[in-house]
């Protein structure tokens, strides 16, 4: 089958094209997104393959499927990016990466923790030019603190066992509770109580209408005082103007951020050149106590490997008539679940 792999990144070739040795499907990498402009691109290819930063949206669903597509192969767990409705109504086949590797993205969330924590990012460039002093790189113990994990699906439990052997007490807010977390120690609690007791916030939900800004004014105002905020799920999951006027109130202590709600303009691109003409992005970035990675979390040898295999299974399964139902997205479906990447 032909394979029109959109926003085709070179770090992730290798693993697609180990995920298809037998050269069962022909695969058409394309380095742009898929736009409406860009969707003529994949004409003939009956399969699909997106990323999180392409758009999906019912137009461009209704161009592809014009153009022969019938099947649209997710490189992701979550697929806020298309239109499942309108997928359905076209008879469109959509498949994800329900789960790739938890523990990659997890353990960047905790490195942010950690490297905002002891300023290590700042410790290297001092390092780098000789100046040796201490003074600014003060962090604290995460032993004994409260850290809330908001969702607790494969990704969100990783966190939880990480920062349990930190020694740290561990709060969470899921409408499932997931029992390992609790065997684990772990106390559900309700939101407004995760935001007031937690040290230390992580963010491991999927995006959805109930999750769109579920960090606004309110939720920043709830928060104790000089909280560290992490967000490796989606970007829109936090206002970020709410949270840039939170910062320059001194009302949030450190945020570390691996994805941004407007990120697709900008992410995995090379703009070293350009100025950015995201002017809400730039302030973002202005502020010492952010530290912002371009939605890295889940480049891991690991995680790549995985992916790539259940993408190209995918599409096989696909191809041969019968899918993985576990994979499949539709609005039959989309129902309250726990809440993960």
């Amino acid at each position: 089958m032909k394979l029109a792999v959109y926003s085709g990144k070179a770090y992730e070739k290798p693993f697609l094209d180990a995920a298809n040795a037998d050269a069962r499907h022909e695969l058409l990498y394309l380095d742009a997104a898929l736009t409406a402009a860009a969707a003529d691109l994949a004409k003939g290819c009956p399969a699909v393959s997106i990323f999180v930063g392409d758009d999906a949206s019912a137009p461009v669903l209704r161009v592809l499927h014009a153009g022969g597509t019938r099947v649209i192969a997710l490189r992701s767990a979550g697929f806020n990016h298309v239109d499942i409705p309108e997928a359905d109504r076209l008879g469109l086949t959509v498949l994800r990466v329900p789960a790739y590797s938890p523990h990659a993205v997890a353990e960047h969330a905790v490195g942010l923790m950690l490297t905002l924590n002891r300023k290590f990012h700042r410790a290297f460039n001092r390092v780098r030019e000789q100046n040796f002093a201490l003074d600014g790189l003060m962090g604290f113990d995460m032993h004994g603190k409260t850290a809330g994990v908001v969702g607790t699906g494969k990704i969100g439990e990783v966190v939880c066992k990480i920062l349990t052997g930190f020694g740290c007490r561990v709060l969470a807010s899921d409408p499932v509770k997931n029992p390992v977390c609790v065997s684990m120690g772990v106390k559900y609690v309700a939101l407004a109580d995760l935001y007031a007791q937690s040290d230390i916030i992580t963010l491991h939900c999927p995006l959805s209408p109930a999750t769109k800004h579920l960090i606004n004014t309110a939720a920043l105002a709830a928060m104790k005082p000089e909280v560290m905020l992490i967000n490796t799920s989606r970007g829109a999951i936090i206002d970020t103007r709410a949270l840039i006027a939170a910062l320059k109130a001194c009302r949030v202590g450190l945020v570390g951020l691996d994805v941004y709600e407007e990120e697709g303009d900008l992410f995995f691109k090379d703009l070293s050149a350009e100025a950015v003409q995201d002017d809400v992005f730039v302030r973002l970035m202005s502020f010492p106590n952010v530290l912002i990675t371009a939605h890295q979390g889940f480049l891991t040898n690991e995680a790549c490997t995985a992916i790539a295999q259940t993408t190209i299974t995918n599409v096989s399964d696909f191809e041969r008539g019968g899918v993985n139902e576990y994979n499949r997205v539709g609005t039959r479906l989309i129902a309250p679940a726990r809440m993960d990447r």
